[in-house]
């Protein structure tokens, strides 16, 4: 059914306060609930809910506030909601009047809000936190004509990927879809495998190498063997198994030096990325493009890309993306050596590359070329504060939706900041540029 809509009834009750009554109205949170737009959501995901089916689905503005707020202080689904229930700021930013003491929903609703909503739902979430700067005078049109784009690694949660883990995982994976579906293998090879993983362990570790690769041998030969007697004995699959059974054979199949090898059985579509980190020299996950503005470092625009694209690729739709959320396009980009040959995908915008400064350049110029620096830290923030680091999300579809996010909890801590500065004056934004909790300053 449609979700609840959020009760705003405006009446005291006898029994308890209103949150509006005994809270601080000068707090950041307090004054951010009251200038968000929250109508804009429920128009956005109104239409993926059926009248009249089913029990009526929670208040959007609980589930987008609770999204926000896990974002904006690196929370998990599980975490957002213990401390929701102690933190009367968040449970008036998500809407409600009186005070909770029982848990609002089951972190399990918010995964599946997210499925519902995708990648484009979430690109809705980005968008308010612009349109709210835009709002209060802090974004405007002429902050827009220079901007910043780089690109960075968006690690999945994955183990390391060695092969005898994976032969081990994916046999573990076929042999539980067999047993589901009622079909008999031969010999599942379960004590054998989980033996010959232990001793490949330790035989590495033992640096007996040659021992350690007879015992991938044998977890690839366990692999082999249990993805023919299934194609045996269930020649036609369905689609879930049959993508099972591909994947163990091009995981079967893959060797060293091939292209777009799998790295994580639950994850796929996890890549192997070089970007040349000497402390790091390869990541495991996809890679992310960030457009911010040169002059605030607003983030205007952020998506997961997979394939590991070329970066000059990349220019185009992070372009386009960033017209789409804030409805202006930008007249310069500042951009890294990556995007050498870029300038073609782009005719109507100015692409400069760091280069040797010349004395024709102007002063403003050289200003704006080297603010190119500054996405720098930003993208250091959306990892380290905003969960940009590690992404938790199933899929390709996951992997963009964390994105966005990401940078929708780095705009909202901009906001915040701001409305600091307006309440406490600029001494206390300069001493205090970064804030771990709201809570614990006002």
């Amino acid at each position: 059914m449609k979700p609840k809509k959020t009760p705003l009834s405006g009446q005291c009750d006898l029994f308890k306060a209103r949150l509006d009554q005994i809270l601080n109205p000068k707090h950041p949170l307090f004054v951010l609930a009251g200038q968000m737009d929250w109508q804009c959501f429920e128009d956005a995901f109104g239409p993926l809910f059926v009248e009249g089916m089913g029990r009526p689905g929670l208040p959007v503005r609980l589930i987008v506030g609770l999204h926000y707020l896990k974002y904006t202080f690196d929370e998990s689904d599980e975490s957002v909601v213990e401390r929701f229930l102690e933190n009367p700021y968040w449970q008036f930013f998500c809407g409600f009047e009186f005070f909770q003491h029982e848990f609002p929903l089951d972190p399990s609703s918010l995964v599946r809000w997210r499925n519902r909503i995708g990648p484009e739902g979430a690109e809705e979430l980005l968008k308010e936190t612009i349109n709210t700067a835009k709002r209060k005078k802090l974004i405007k049109k002429h902050h827009l004509n220079h901007v910043n784009v780089d690109t960075t690694v968006q690690e999945k949660a994955i183990a390391f990927p060695r092969d005898a883990r994976l032969y081990h995982k994916m046999r573990n994976s076929l042999v539980r879809a067999a047993k589901q579906r009622g079909i008999k293998l031969r010999q599942s090879y379960v004590r054998k495998s989980k033996l010959s993983l232990a001793k490949q362990g330790r035989y590495s570790h033992a640096r007996q190498m040659q021992r350690a690769r007879k015992e991938t041998r044998k977890l690839r030969t366990f692999l082999g063997c249990v993805t023919r007697d299934i194609r045996r004995k269930c020649p036609h699959p369905d689609p879930e198994l049959s993508n099972q059974l591909e994947l163990a054979e091009r995981l079967y199949l893959q060797q060293r030096d091939d292209k777009n090898k799998i790295y994580s059985v639950h994850a796929p579509e996890v890549e192997c990325i070089s970007k040349g980190k000497v402390h790091k020299r390869y990541e495991f996950g996809c890679k992310v493009s960030v457009v911010s503005s040169s002059k605030d470092t607003w983030i205007i625009g952020a998506d997961a890309l997979h394939g590991n694209p070329y970066d000059g690729h990349t220019l185009a739709p992070s372009i386009e993306q960033a017209n789409r959320l804030t409805g202006w396009r930008p007249k310069e980009v500042f951009c890294d050596r990556g995007y050498r040959g870029a300038a073609r995908s782009v005719p109507e915008v100015k692409v400069h590359l760091p280069r040797r400064r010349k004395k024709s350049h102007s002063r403003s110029f050289r200003k704006w070329l080297n603010r190119r620096s500054a996405i720098e830290p930003a993208i250091g923030h959306l990892k380290s504060d905003n969960r940009l680091e590690r992404n938790y999300l199933k899929g390709k579809d996951g992997d963009r939706m964390n994105a966005m996010f990401a940078a929708s909890g780095y705009n909202l801590r901009k906001l915040l900041r701001a409305f600091l500065r307006l309440i406490f004056g600029r001494w206390f934004f300069h001493q205090e540029p970064k804030l771990h909790s709201i809570s614990q300053v006002v």
